[in-house]
């Protein structure tokens, strides 16, 4: 059972600019990459910010505003355009939240809502950059069919993880929810189909009516049939 990382998604060809590019620099990278951010990298293509369309924009009223109500009213002919002064170091947003390209793509998903932004970028070992990943990537990748998610359930599951035969188990799969009916060997065994089950990416939530042999022989041994929620802790069903 395979699950998605983020370097499975993540966009490898990054446009960057170092940390003394210039606001017209920034800018035209922005505008040729058709892009609202770009990371700023040292020489070692290690990321030390990032610098967005915002950050160009905030700059601009900000230098306006003061040169508005500042000692002089005007602006010499030969200064430059408000704002240009400015490089990538001073404008961008430092610390970077990052990730590797072995973080799952749930974590990522999890950062980006945290702290509010919309991509991450993507660093190995020694910080250097590798990639970036944007919430639509990760959207993409969350996002799976109802079909895929069976097929990995009773392919990688229920047939290697557990060893089950065909047909032990039937899985139903309808809008990422997931449910399961049959008869499994050991009591022990259902609690593993479902935490195995929920794990899998895309899945939303996992029913069930399995039972096993245990039931037959008492009946008021029966299980309830409950829900397990991705994510849940040990023990938790409802």
């Amino acid at each position: 059972m395979t699950h998605t990382t983020i370097g499975d998604v993540m966009t490898r060809d990054v446009a960057t600019v170092g940390s003394v590019a210039r606001f017209r620099d920034i800018a035209g990278v922005l505008e040729t990459w058709q892009v609202s951010a770009l990371p700023v990298v040292d020489d070692g293509h290690r990321v030390l910010g990032i610098v967005s369309e915002a950050d160009l924009l905030h700059a601009r009223v900000a230098d306006a505003e003061t040169a508005r109500v500042g000692p002089e009213a005007y602006r010499e002919p030969d200064l430059e355009p408000l704002g240009e002064e400015f490089t990538a170091r001073d404008l961008m947003t430092a610390p970077v939240i990052t990730v590797t390209p072995t973080s799952s793509t749930l974590r990522a998903a999890r950062l980006m809502d945290r702290h509010h932004v919309k991509r991450l970028p993507v660093v190995d070992r020694s910080g250097r950059l590798v990639g970036i990943v944007s919430r639509c990537d990760l959207l993409g990748a969350l996002l799976r069919s109802d079909a895929e998610i069976r097929a990995e359930i009773e392919q990688d599951v229920l047939s290697k993880a557990l060893c089950l035969e065909p047909g032990t188990v039937e899985v139903e799969v309808r809008d990422a929810v997931v449910h399961l009916a049959g008869e499994v060997d050991h009591p022990t065994l259902v609690d593993i189909v479902l935490r195995l089950c929920a794990a899998v990416d895309g899945v939303e939530k996992v029913s069930h009516g399995l039972i096993h042999p245990s039931d037959s022989e008492d009946p008021a041994l029966a299980p309830t049939s409950g829900r397990i929620a991705k994510g849940w802790g040990e023990g938790h069903t409802r």
